[in-house]
């Protein structure tokens, strides 16, 4: 089966990563546990039913022969953590070309999801925009994987960027702790994203923020007097480039050390993602 954010070539480079997700599932500030979820681990806790989608290397093949049910092994595991990553695909998103920065997202979104399901870690998703536009609780199967790549290819740049809101509507879906991992170009009010960011870090998730910016939003190129569009908005706003470039990069280097800043005071771990680097540097920087 192809997907448009999971090709060959990305799986035969992850595969080569040193990189361990049991790591990232469990959040390296969340410490370790005893749980009665079911996990992966030798500590035999009871059976349960098979239903559609589950691990059939799960299935005990004894108990199959005997009653002709399918029925799973379950276990006591040491987490019950997860990996919940949140895409922005708001229109901003939308800019840049040949690939936007949502497809720069997604294809670091469909590895990662690939990285954590590889080992049956379980791995939520939320698209949002001005708003939780899809949401896909956590799972760890093969199946859970395929619709998650699935709708990534199927999520268009949408409405405005509210990143408080997206975070604060899904704060009580989140039951499982773990890893947090937030992939937006950030376009909105820092101190307000923090605020929203807090009650994760109260109840002890680990958070990655990765800011994915195309060049052209770093340095303004030379294009003299030229039309720029609000992708969220639709503003236009006709400006000399030369007259406006230090005074726009000076703000875009205000706005990035802010985050940095901020984010570096509540331990938070921030990456300036660039659309021009391979996204499959990123992964590193999900290590503890």
């Amino acid at each position: 089966m192809k997907f448009k954010y999971l090709r060959a070539e990305d799986i035969r480079a992850l595969q080569r990563l040193a990189f361990e997700p049991r790591s990232l599932v469990e959040g390296h500030l969340a410490g370790r546990h005893r749980s009665t979820a079911i996990g992966s681990s030798t500590e035999f806790r009871d059976y349960r039913p098979y239903v559609p989608g589950d691990d059939l290397r799960r299935v005990d093949w004894r108990v199959l022969a005997r009653t002709d049910r399918f029925y799973l092994r379950t276990h006591n595991q040491e987490t019950n953590a997860a990996c919940h990553v949140f895409l922005d695909s708001s229109a901003s998103m939308g800019f840049g070309a040949p690939a936007s920065k949502l497809d720069y997202g997604s294809f670091f979104v469909a590895g990662l999801a690939y990285l954590v399901a590889r080992r049956h870690d379980a791995i939520s998703l939320h698209l949002f925009d001005d708003a939780v536009r899809a949401f896909f609780p956590a799972g760890s199967t093969t199946r859970h994987l395929h619709t998650l790549l699935r709708a990534l290819e199927a999520n268009p740049p949408g409405a405005r960027t509210s990143l408080a809101v997206a975070l604060q509507h899904s704060l009580g879906r989140l039951r499982r702790r773990g890893t947090l991992v937030l992939v937006s170009d950030f376009f909105d009010d820092a101190g307000a994203i923090f605020d929203a960011l807090n009650p994760y870090l109260h109840r002890g998730f680990e958070i990655h923020l990765f800011h994915v910016l195309d060049p052209e939003e770093l340095q303004l190129p030379e294009r003299g007097l030229a039309t720029f569009v609000d992708l969220e908005t639709n503003g236009r706003v006709v400006a000399h480039t030369p007259s406006i470039r230090k005074l726009y990069e000076q703000a875009m280097a205000d706005h990035i050390r802010n985050l940095r800043e901020l984010a570096r005071r509540r331990h938070v771990r921030y990456t300036l993602a660039r659309t021009d680097a391979p996204h499959i540097a990123l992964y590193d920087r999900l290590i503890p």
